[in-house]
């Protein structure tokens, strides 16, 4: 399904019924990654997966990107759905999108998982390597970005036998557009330190990591968990990067028991 959202086409799925639980996604991927949770969630949640702009079936646009401009079309597009609150899963670049969100909006927060993510902002080192990454897919493509980012996003032991995945994930990342991918990178590049944030969240938060992931050493993410009050801290064992995806059984465990817990607690 598409909607039409700040000038732009964005495209999203809507399936299930009950509490809205929104899905976004990982730098360069789309809503397809989410497979695994709609799967386990769709017949007790009502399951939102986005495809951000720049990424999937949504338009991507030739132009400035920003964390705000991730947040507000994420806004709208649940205005559009009549969702007033719901809870927000984002897995990397997906929590960040969630930190700018929930600066702007938090009172569309029943409960917030940071998967994989950090809140701390770009180190000089980690702002050069986006733009190096910028100039390599503007003059040699998204292949290339897709070679580049999947020993970042699987762990070692997926990278050697995982070849399923690895054909998956290069086949979501081939299929976004150069304008998407670059306007990512600028965007994560300026993104504020969310750290001052993270202490003022205020509602039940899960924070995850993959035991492997490469990206966002477990050991930095649950340093972040405990700077948000009364966060639940946990390792996703046999997992990369993308923990929802190399281990699917444990990352739906930990988030139906985390998710259960919530709808226990308004009761």
């Amino acid at each position: 399904m598409k909607a039409r959202i700040h000038d732009i086409d964005l495209a999203y799925s809507d399936e299930g019924h009950g509490p809205p639980v929104v899905f976004l996604h990982a730098f360069p991927l789309n809503r397809t990654t989410w497979v695994p949770q709609v799967a386990a969630l769709s017949d007790r949640y009502r399951v939102i997966t986005i495809d951000l702009r720049g990424h999937g079936e949504s338009d991507a646009p030739m132009w400035r990107y920003t964390l705000d401009q991730f947040a507000e079309d994420v806004s709208s597009l649940l205005e559009h759905l009549g969702i007033a609150q719901a809870t927000f899963v984002g897995l990397s670049m997906g929590g960040y999108v969630l930190f700018a969100l929930y600066r702007t909006h938090p009172g569309l927060f029943q409960a917030l998982v940071l998967a994989d993510t950090r809140a701390t902002a770009d180190t000089p080192d980690a702002r050069a390597a986006r733009f190096s990454m910028a100039q390599i897919a503007y003059r040699r493509g998204a292949s290339v970005i897709a070679d580049l980012m999947l020993p970042k996003l699987l762990s070692p032991a997926a990278c050697e036998h995982r070849t399923d995945l690895q054909d998956q994930l290069r086949t979501i990342i081939t299929g976004n557009q150069v304008s998407g991918i670059v306007g990512d990178l600028m965007a994560m590049e300026e993104r504020p330190d969310s750290t001052p944030l993270s202490r003022t969240i205020s509602v039940p938060t899960l924070v995850i990591a993959g035991e492997e992931d490469l990206a966002s050493p477990p050991e930095e993410v649950e340093e972040m968990a405990k700077e948000i009050p009364g966060a639940t801290f946990v390792r996703i064992p046999q997992a990369g990067h993308l923990s929802n995806m190399e281990n699917p059984g444990d990352f739906n465990t930990a988030l139906l028991s985390f998710l259960r817990s919530v709808e226990d607690s308004d009761v």
